[in-house]
């Protein structure tokens, strides 16, 4: 038995995982001549075929099956290794978790942990999905290193004595409606548009965030409630009332839904807070500074669903 090479291996796993050399060679973007060389070479170090040749392309081999499997080991081995070597070179390592409310679990949080993979390889960023109070007795527990916390008018008040907060950009509230609605689209919506609007509304726990209808309206008709997000959405996009969505969570609106902003100076508002415990550490401060700077992008208006 010869000798495998790294660049064998890995055709061999495009191979067998996309089920022809054609696309094996589109996948990493070598040429066709260039994948049968790497698997011929392959099958001279395995003394054996690898792949068996069909009418709608190949299919692994016993041997091959062998191979392939180790491929994928050892491939993922050196991918470890060098996300090591990279999080050496970072700087910035360990475990951190984040308990967030729903509306922050839903854009917000998945968003930046992306964005932490990739700068800080050696972080592992983890979500807890929770009602602000609930997040808020992880963070005092230790079960969570971050809290986002949801505060401003209707919200309550929460105890955060001995924590220590930040307050997140944006997170003001935005209204979705139908794309074929009468306000979808406009940049001048007031309060005084919306008073003959069905609403959709959101139900839950007495501490958790109520999205009802816009705060400052007297007597709104509320057509259907749900305490999910995605649900409102989607009986917006069904035409069947208006909804309210932080602006964190305005990028998950589906095809159908419009989402507008709503000019109203009587109303201050609602506000995502980062809380964490004193002395966090440093690994806990650059996932803070991550949610600040995509919270940040969130701010504008999305691009129509």
């Amino acid at each position: 038995m010869g000798e495998f090479s790294l660049t064998g291996l890995r055709v061999v796993r495009a191979v067998a995982d996309s089920g022809s050399f054609t696309a094996a060679a589109e996948l990493l973007g070598y040429t066709q001549s260039a994948v049968s060389r790497q698997v011929a070479a392959t099958e001279s170090a395995a003394g054996t075929s690898l792949f068996r040749r069909e009418s709608r392309g190949v299919v692994l081999t016993p041997a091959g099956a062998v191979v392939a499997r180790r491929a994928g080991a050892a491939l993922e081995q050196l991918s470890g290794a060098r996300r090591d070597l990279a999080a050496l070179a970072d700087g910035v390592s360990g475990r951190v978790v984040i308990g967030a409310f729903p509306t922050a679990a839903a854009v917000l949080v998945p968003r930046t942990m992306a964005r932490l993979l990739q700068a800080h390889p050696g972080l592992e960023v983890e979500l807890r999905e929770g009602s602000t109070p609930t997040n808020l007795r992880r963070l005092r527990a230790g079960r969570v290193d971050v809290a986002l916390a949801a505060i401003g008018d209707g919200l309550g008040e929460h105890d955060l004595e001995h924590l220590v907060t930040q307050v997140l950009p944006g997170a003001g509230m935005w209204l979705a409606v139908p794309a074929d609605h009468r306000l979808a689209r406009r940049d001048d919506v007031t309060a005084a548009d919306l008073v003959a609007e069905r609403w959709i509304v959101g139900e839950g726990l007495r501490s958790d965030p109520h999205f009802g209808a816009w705060p400052t309206l007297t007597d709104p008709v509320v057509a259907h409630s749900a305490p999910s997000l995605s649900t409102r959405l989607g009986l917006v996009a069904a035409g069947l009332g208006v909804a309210l969505v932080p602006s964190l969570a305005a990028g998950s609106a589906p095809a159908g839904v419009e989402v507008v902003a709503v000019a109203d100076a009587t109303w201050s508002g609602r506000r995502t807070v980062a809380v964490v415990r004193e002395g966090e550490e440093s690994a806990t401060r650059v996932v803070v500074e991550g949610l600040a700077g995509c919270a940040d992008e969130l701010l504008g208006k999305p691009a129509s669903a």
